[in-house]
């Protein structure tokens, strides 16, 4: 009796010789995680696959659902919709017949067989060969066709069973969340930076969000909005955390000490300096934007010079060289330009000069930045950090911070106070 799994196929999982097994453990871990809240039977390790088997009683919906999600799970090459068989001649090519039914209209068709080892005594043309007679017997009037036919019947014999799809379709592709260590994602509910946190989400890092609120000095809004957004992008396992740093009273004080045109770049290198600070208590190796250039003053050759002075982090802007539309493309696609697209003030638009400085001087952001008093603004933005975690397979959250900080309420526009000792607790946690 067959069975429907879903085969998971991987590429650059498969280039990593003798670290290979600790990459297919992360992906199968994170899998668990995107499908936590769903039906699943099994998912795990096969040879050079990955596998996620579904209850026989699961409802097309369900499977559908789960097709989807493993899907949008970094390090997915593909994922094929199987039938799995014992090692029956009757049984396979019943799943064969079956699957090249339902998988449209066609004119053309091929068998490709293979196997992952010689244990079953059948060869790879044997099996073609098989297959192939059975499927030309109930499909009298369709071709077969070796070079580019409308449909390909994949039997693949893997570890004692056979699987058996028509239907495959592209993953999103990249590495596991968690083999490539932890980032600090400048992130906020406009349209580029998410895009660009699941660009280096799906290369294998564990993105840790850093929003800078414009709270007091505006609602809150905005906050709610990138969590969100990360929750759209849940399935990807990728986020461990979301920092929020409340920044609308800092940045009325540096607005009040320095020349307006330079009010932009003052306000990104508090924001570097900070998330380089908060990098060292995650242990986090890089700092990543949605800065595309020359999109907006901040983001000439000049001012990116200017702010990355204060990092003593490599900053990743994995959008630098895409104009609007082809990030917008790919916010559509992820599911976030709808959140994106919905008006929050935020710290970005809070005390804007009308004519902002587009190639400034490191000597004239040196001058500027001696006018007040960042490194105590620092410690103090430390002291206001807020928090909110998420389930991510591959996060370790650091044991202590520096201090007691607020937790993100989990439901919408609940904003509990959480006592100092239980706090404290989490965070040693």
């Amino acid at each position: 009796m067959s069975q429907v799994v879903f085969l998971v196929h991987y590429h650059e999982i498969g280039l990593k010789g003798k670290n290979r097994s600790s990459f297919e453990r992360r992906l199968v871990d994170n899998l668990k995680a995107a499908l936590k809240d769903e039906q699943i039977e099994m998912v795990g390790r096969i040879s050079g696959h990955v596998i996620v088997r579904m209850p026989g009683s699961s409802t097309q919906q369900q499977r559908e659902r789960v097709y989807a999600r493993v899907l949008a799970t970094p390090g997915v090459a593909r994922v094929s919709w199987c039938q799995c068989c014992e090692l029956d001649p009757r049984q396979y090519c019943l799943a064969a017949w079956e699957e090249l039914s339902k998988s449209g209209d066609f004119t053309s068709f091929k068998v490709h067989a293979r196997r992952s080892n010689t244990v079953y005594p059948k060869t790879s043309l044997e099996l073609n060969e098989e297959v192939g007679s059975y499927l030309c017997d109930r499909f009298p009037d369709k071709k077969v066709q070796m070079h580019d036919p409308d449909r390909t019947v994949v039997v693949y014999v893997i570890q004692g069973s056979v699987y058996v799809y028509v239907n495959s379709e592209q993953g999103v592709g990249g590495l596991p969340v968690g083999s490539a260590g932890k980032v600090i994602s400048l992130i906020s509910s406009g349209i580029d930076s998410p895009v660009a946190s699941w660009r280096i989400m799906r290369r294998g890092a564990v993105v840790l969000g850093l929003h800078f609120s414009g709270r007091p000095q505006v609602a809150d809004t905005s906050e709610w909005l990138v969590q969100d957004i990360i929750e759209r992008l849940a399935p990807a396992a990728g986020f461990g955390r979301l920092y929020v740093v409340p920044f609308g009273d800092i940045q009325r004080r540096i607005a009040a000490s320095v020349p307006a045109d330079l009010l932009v770049l003052m306000y990104r290198r508090m924001m570097f300096s900070f998330a380089c600070r908060l990098a060292k208590v995650e242990n986090a190796k890089a700092l990543v934007t949605g800065e595309s250039l020359g999109q907006v003053a901040s983001q000439t050759l000049e001012n990116i010079m200017v702010t990355d002075e204060c990092a003593t982090l490599p900053v990743l802007r994995p959008l630098i060289g895409n104009d609007k539309r082809e990030i917008m493309a790919d916010a559509q696609r992820l599911g976030t330009l709808d959140i994106s697209n919905e008006h929050a003030a935020d710290c970005c638009t809070l005390f804007m000069p009308r004519t902002p400085e587009t190639h400034c001087s490191l000597r004239k952001a040196h001058a500027a930045w001696e006018q007040f008093d960042h490194e105590a603004m620092l410690d103090e933005m430390m002291g206001l950090l807020e928090y909110r975690s998420f389930d991510c397979p591959a996060y370790a959250a650091p044991r202590a911070l520096p201090h007691v900080h607020r937790e993100l309420a989990p439901a919408r526009f609940e904003m509990a106070s959480v006592d100092s000792s239980a706090t404290a607790e989490a965070s040693d946690r």
